[in-house]
């Protein structure tokens, strides 16, 4: 005998944890399936255990069987005077038997039994149990396919395992309940401000205009007045063994939404099997109406005569009457059963189930950055809500961004402590105390704890907040904000307007700029690097710099068809404009004679084929960079002598094939780089620039120097290296003040005695030529070591070893 357990394990799930995805139509069509389980093992266990039928020869014949009726035979005396009856078409012939043997054995009557019962007996009187047990279990196949489908067990075991994990998770009842703090907090601070007077609560226009660009770091409105929780204070802290739980339980939602949102064949296969109940029960319906009646309790059966005597046998279906009653039930049953199915399908179809919205959600919650969900990741949270609506509301705790970067900023806090972050301080290009952070999570709030940081990168940093504790950061100067976008509160925007010198800002796409950069009212020096152009209109996009009053530098790394018009804004006061594009051709210069004050500008890479004419209005100007560009001619460099203040003149990484010889009328030049360049002579009224004092000619085509290298008697940096020349002119040696001297690289066979008038040389670089020796009034440079010295080996150890030791003291 098998339990009735056993078959409702074969047709239900076994594991519990699947029961949030069961509504209560499902659950209720489970206990119909198990009473109709019970029904059929119930008429099994009758049919297998006691006698199916009974039967006894009938004591009337007649040439037409049918016509003997089992359950109306009259008696023999009720029959006696129609023995002999005329036979008509409407009145057969019934006679009685006579000298029939009618006192058969036990094992006649056996075989009569079973032979009435295979032969004369309906099918649906005989198989009627077990059908109801076939059909049960169909139905509870199809009620739990959709968990057993390959193609979709693997979605629903890993979104119920998810889901449970996300309702306990000790991270879902802390966020909850810190939302439900801050609302509470929230209406308490409302209800302050509406008793306030109008003038306490008005705002100044610049407040106005802050708390309109304000980027807030959550979507839950909270109180700006809060204080933070201390994590040594705060009784709801996770330990970290729970934080990181909670962190891979975001990875793993995330991961989750990718898979079962990308289709809908949980949704499908749902309504597929659905339909198949329907279609089943309605099958179900029909025919077990329209075969009840042929359960009957008397069964008339013909039997032929020589076997026992008698050919008419009349026998009692023995659970004729109970199959009958179990029948009427078991239709009750299926009925009550196709109901519910029917009311799947209209719940089907009537709602739109390939949409979640978290509406309802974000207004008990207040966390507004919910994404809404589609397709099968839509129809699971469906069903979830018909077992528990509670289920999705902790669910939605880890769709949540915010919720997401507030545990990762608790992580962070946990790993990053003061003491550690302290560490890694260490002075920057700028002899500022930097704090570098590279590829975090997000920014540890214990960053604020470091009061003597004057500089503070970061560096692919995700989910970066400033709150208002960085008002403790009274020597913070400069920000890097490398590939990390940033959102500021509106209390550390405040602190940043009045301390913040300088800010660096790298980013991908112009919508990472931050709004609130623009109102820096002590910003001195901006770097921006990233695209600062419209993909749809190619145009310069960046807004007014009107507020940054205190500007003086502004660098802009960039792909720029023209300077930005909001570099007009600042053009009284800036001082250095740098400007580094992506090889995209810069022009409208036009701008740029706004910048009356400007003492330095670069123009990298900007494909520029000639000096601007723009440059030359800039009186004040004192260096220009022009890096990188396509310059082949500099004949307009006679009128840079109108910028009467210009010392530095960096003309490297050019195609410039001549100088020409009116560049002597920039007296005012002490720094000239033509490197990198296709020269072939230098004109000898280059030396005529008598104030320079660094000359760059390296990576040339130069053969040879002009013997008017000796009127630069001012020169301390000199650079020839990467070309071909083969002598150097004596006058060269002449430059008394020459403390570097680079000659690398070049077909030098001979270096003339006389470097030893360079009294204040400290670096000679001569290696990389054809020298065989090196003369000994070398060691008459008293300031020159061996360090200095960049020279093969073979010819520093071809010299005396008095000499080789002179070099080598300190």
């Amino acid at each position: 005998m098998i339990p009735v357990g056993e078959f409702r394990n074969l047709g239900t799930e076994q594991n519990s944890k699947l029961r949030v995805l069961k509504p209560w139509w499902d659950v209720f069509s489970e206990y119909l399936c198990i009473a109709m389980l019970m029904l059929g093992v119930f008429g099994c266990t009758l049919q297998l255990t006691q006698d199916k039928i009974a039967c006894l020869p009938s004591p009337f014949t007649s040439p037409t069987p049918e016509a003997i009726d089992c359950s109306y035979i009259r008696t023999y005396r009720e029959n006696v005077t129609a023995q002999y009856t005329l036979v008509t078409p409407g009145n057969p012939i019934i006679q009685e038997v006579f000298g029939r043997k009618n006192n058969l054995d036990i094992h006649q009557y056996v075989f009569v039994n079973h032979y009435c019962y295979e032969r004369f007996v309906h099918w649906f009187a005989k198989y009627f149990p077990y059908l109801v047990v076939i059909h049960t279990m169909i139905f509870m196949v199809a009620s739990s396919f959709w968990f057993k489908f390959p193609g979709t067990s693997s979605k629903i075991d890993l979104f119920v395992t998810i889901l449970g994990k996300c309702f306990d998770s000790p991270w879902t009842t802390r966020a909850l309940s810190e939302v439900s703090e801050e609302r509470g907090e929230e209406k308490l601070v409302s209800w302050r401000r509406n008793t306030m007077s109008k003038d306490s609560t008005e705002q100044r226009p610049d407040e106005e205009e802050a708390g309109g660009l304000l980027m807030r770091s959550s979507s839950v409105k909270s109180n700006p007045e809060k204080k933070s929780p201390e994590p040594q204070s705060s009784p709801s802290l996770l330990d970290k063994k729970e934080g990181e739980q909670a962190k891979a339980l975001f990875e793993k939602v995330k991961k989750l939404r990718t898979h079962v949102e990308e289709a809908d064949i949980l949704y499908h296969m749902y309504v597929l099997q659905t339909s198949l109940k329907v279609f089943k029960f309605l099958l179900i319906i029909v025919y077990t109406a329209v075969l009840v009646p042929n359960i009957q309790i008397v069964v008339r059966c013909y039997v032929p005569p020589e076997l026992t005597g008698f050919d008419i046998y009349c026998c009692n279906h023995n659970k004729a009457h109970l199959f009958s009653k179990l029948a009427y039930c078991y239709i009750c049953f299926v009925g009550v059963y196709g109901i519910l199915c029917i009311y799947t399908l209209y719940w089907l179809f009537h709602r739109p189930l390939k949409e979640y919205s978290f509406d309802q959600v974000r207004l008990e919650t207040g966390i507004n950055d919910i994404p809404d969900v589609k397709n099968d990741f839509a129809f699971l949270l469906h069903l979830v809500d018909q077992y528990d609506a509670l289920y999705s509301k902790r669910f939605a705790v880890f769709l949540s961004e915010v919720s997401e970067s507030r545990l990762h900023q608790l992580n962070l806090n946990y790993e990053w402590t003061d003491k550690k972050l302290r560490t890694r301080l260490t002075k920057n290009s700028s002899n500022r105390l930097e704090l570098h952070l590279l590829m975090l999570p997000g920014l540890p709030d214990t960053v604020f704890e470091l009061t003597e940081m004057e500089s503070l990168k970061l560096e692919q940093v995700n989910n970066v907040t400033i709150p208002h504790s960085v008002a403790k950061l009274d020597s913070l100067q400069e920000l890097s904000l490398i590939y990390s976008p940033a959102k500021l509160q509106l209390p550390a925007l405040n602190h940043l307007k009045e301390h913040l010198k300088v800010l660096r800002l790298a980013f991908e796409s112009l919508e990472e700029v931050p709004v609130w950069m623009y109102i820096l009212h002590g910003l001195e020096e901006l770097h921006l690097s990233g695209p600062l152009t419209n993909d749809v209109y190619k145009s310069v996009t960046l807004d007014s710099l009107r507020e940054l009053r205190s500007l003086r530098v502004l660098t802009l790394r960039s792909n720029l068809a023209k300077i930005p018009p909001g570099v007009g804004d600042v053009a009284m006061q800036l001082q250095r404009l740098c400007i580094h594009n992506e090889s995209v051709k810069l022009q409208a210069f036009s701008s740029l004679k706004k910048l009356t004050n400007l003492v330095s500008l670069e123009l990298v890479g900007c494909e520029l084929e000639r000096i601007p004419s723009a440059v030359f209005s800039l009186n004040n100007l004192q260096e220009l960079d022009l890096k990188e560009n396509k310059l082949s001619t500099v004949e307009e460099i006679l009128s840079l002598q109108h910028c009467q203040r210009l010392v530095t003149l960096r003309l490297w990484h050019n195609k410039i094939a001549y100088i020409p010889d009116h560049i002597s009328k920039l007296h005012t030049l002490e720094t000239l780089d033509i490197s990198w360049n296709k020269l072939r002579k230098l004109p000898s009224r280059l030396f005529y620039c008598t104030k320079l004092r660094h000359l760059d000619i390296s990576h040339n085509q130069l053969t040879s120097l002009p013997p008017e290298v000796s009127i630069l008697q001012g020169l301390q940096f000199f650079s020839a290296a990467f070309n071909s020349l083969e002598t150097l002119p004596e006058e060269l040696f002449s430059c008394k003040r020459l403390k570097t001297l680079v000659l690398g690289n070049n077909c030098l066979s001979y270096l003339s005695s006389r470097v030893s008038n360079l009294a204040q040389l400290v670096r000679l670089d001569i290696k990389g030529n054809r020298l065989e020796s090196l003369p000994l009034e070398i060691v008459d440079c008293p300031l020159l070591r061996h360090s200095g010295l960049i020279v093969e080996d073979n010819l520093l150890d071809l010299l005396p070893a008095d000499v080789r030791n002179k070099l080598t003291q300190s």
